[in-house]
């Protein structure tokens, strides 16, 4: 069997998250002993994901005792969400203990073909539309990985795919070793992370690992404008901003080598960045060996999920758009670029290591004014200073209120952070409830 090996071993997993406790099941399941450790205290970290291992008989290891287990172990499994600069981490590393990423873990256990995704921006889209698309043309795929159900948890499913549609963030790419996409997908690239990485460069190199090893046989779909490293696999270019590419727009249309394939009034989504969603889509599915008349229906089809320039509510004839899945500076820039109105924005939140001073003069040339929020609001005020009013509130519900009095008919509050929510938030999507609730109580006026 491909997976003996894990039979009998001793295997630690780290982090006791979404991805931690798929793994540690996935391995289990094929006869590992297994630890799970998570330096979170036990209060702070889900109750019933914890049961549920223990039902198992994988033993959990909480608070500082996990980051100083002495124990013996074969291999290790790292979480996508634990930093492999954490003290849990480097207790193995300084043991020569091999780690590997959950993401690795969950590929080991694929028999078919994985289409990978990645991109600072626009990933979830991508990955959703891809999944829409080959399900409706008898392919069938799920959208894993990054997103709904970890790899691993896919894999011990042996659910009957045909193709495994999988979005992968730097952090799941960090611990790779063999791990192989038959088709991958390169969106975009933007500074981000900054709290995890100490430069760019070190984040884009946890990216680029997605074509590691790829061979000539796979297709690479890249960007256009990005400049990449020479690549093995056969590459299939898209951008929405230069004809030099195979897929392109022209006269409100995506063309591939000038043939039209697809029009945009036909379309749910809206924006420059979603029509370059769409351009890969379309080329992952070539890719497949569909063509282009089977696949449109499917994208056509498809709508944005929720926090991503979303149109909540209208009062008084101000429109409010919640963007909360807005964590980058990168995303908030395409959501300011997308809109026709002026903008009354609320941004701001976790210090991720990055300045907001390259958005100076879009603010100036969108934002009528800006509302901050977290614990970059101050940092942000300085960067954005005589580019636009900006003020700050103590609070998501603060921020809502003063836009609510300050916008005027025909203007738009949008809501995109900009940055992670870490610092006021659960998630982004708890941002983005919290925001729906807060607009859907304001009252209706007319002004």
């Amino acid at each position: 069997m491909k997976n003996a090996r894990y039979k009998n071993q001793n295997i630690a997993v780290l982090g006791a998250g979404l991805s931690g406790s798929a793994a540690a099941l996935l391995l289990k399941s094929e006869g590992a002993r297994v630890t799970v450790l998570d330096s979170a205290e036990e209060k702070n970290l889900l109750k019933s994901t914890l049961d549920n291992l223990r039902a198992q008989a994988v033993h959990v290891i909480c608070g500082a005792a996990a980051d100083r287990d002495s124990s013996a172990y074969d291999m290790a499994i790292l979480s996508p969400g634990i930093d492999p600069a954490s003290s849990l981490v480097r207790n193995f590393l300084s043991r020569g203990i091999e780690i590997i990423s959950e993401l690795e873990l969950g590929w080991r256990f694929c028999e078919i073909p994985v289409i990978a995704i990645t991109g600072t921006n626009g990933k979830t889209t991508t990955t959703e539309l891809v999944a829409q698309m080959l399900n409706a043309c008898g392919q069938r795929t799920i959208a894993c990985g990054n997103i709904g159900k970890p790899l691993s948890e896919v894999a011990r499913e042996k659910q009957p795919f045909d193709v495994l549609t999988v979005e992968v963030s730097s952090f799941q790419l960090e611990a790779v070793s063999a791990f192989h996409a038959s088709i991958s997908l390169w969106l975009n690239f933007a500074p981000d992370h900054l709290d995890r990485y100490r430069s760019v460069a070190d984040y884009r190199a946890a990216k680029l690992r997605i074509f590691e090893n790829q061979t000539e046989d796979d297709v690479a779909v890249v960007n256009a404008l990005e400049s990449l490293p020479g690549l093995r696999p056969r590459k299939i270019t898209f951008s929405a901003y230069t004809n030099k590419s195979d897929f392109r727009l022209s006269e409100g249309a995506i063309v591939y080598r000038n043939e039209p394939v697809l029009r945009l009034v036909d379309t749910k989504l809206r924006g420059s960045h979603n029509v370059e969603n769409i351009m890969a889509a379309l080329a992952a599915g070539m890719a497949r060996g569909l063509g282009f008349q089977e696949m449109a229906p499917a994208l056509c089809a498809y709508q944005s999920r929720p926090h991503r320039c979303e149109l909540v509510r209208e009062v008084g004839g101000v429109s409010y758009v919640n963007d909360s899945k807005a964590t980058n500076l990168d995303a908030l820039e395409k959501a300011l670029r997308a809109q026709r109105k002026p903008v009354v924005l609320i941004a701001g939140g976790k210090d991720k290591g990055f300045t907001f001073d390259p958005l100076r003069s879009l603010v100036r040339e969108k934002v009528q004014s800006v509302i901050l929020i977290g614990e970059m609001a101050e940092r942000i005020g300085r960067s954005w200073d005589g580019a636009a009013e900006c003020e700050i509130a103590n609070s998501l519900a603060e921020a809502v209120e003063r836009a609510h009095a300050s916008a005027r008919p025909g203007e738009v509050v949008l809501f995109s952070p900009g940055t992670s929510s870490f610092d006021m938030f659960k998630s982004y999507a708890d941002r983005g409830d919290q925001f729906r609730a807060l607009v859907q109580a304001l009252p209706q006026t007319d002004r």
